[in-house]
């Protein structure tokens, strides 16, 4: 604010009686512009019509979900062997007991070479 506008008294009590003014008219006309706003919610959906419940059919037999069965049932840990006192021996110390093997179904058998011997080729290349 000016020096000037600070002296005009008159000036700044119009402004606020405006201010005021119009604040009361706003104030008049929201109920009938907003007053919906004032309604409870149940009160606007009483009116709303609720959809119908759809029946329950019931499933066949084969679609049923079955209850869920332990993964104890399928899986059975086996307790492991005692941990090796060394670092060497900590290197493979499961795979040596046959029953904690990864080859649970076949052994794994190396075809290196394999299809050389049908052939009867040589397994170095010759010049």
């Amino acid at each position: 604010m000016t020096q000037k506008s600070k002296l005009n008294f008159v000036a700044e009590n119009q402004i606020w009686k405006d201010h005021v003014e119009t604040e009361n008219i706003a104030a008049k006309r929201w109920p009938e512009r907003w007053g919906f706003m004032l309604t409870p919610v149940e009160e606007l959906l009483k009116d709303e019509k609720k959809p119908p419940a759809k029946p329950k059919i019931p499933l066949p037999e084969h679609l049923q979900i079955r209850p869920v069965t332990p993964v104890e049932t399928y899986i059975k840990i086996h307790p492991s062997p005692p941990v090796p006192q060394t670092t060497q021996g900590f290197i493979g110390w499961r795979s040596t007991v046959p029953g904690l093997g990864l080859e649970r179904y076949s052994k794994i058998i190396s075809t290196k070479g394999a299809f050389y011997k049908d052939v009867q080729w040589p397994n170095e290349p010759t010049d």
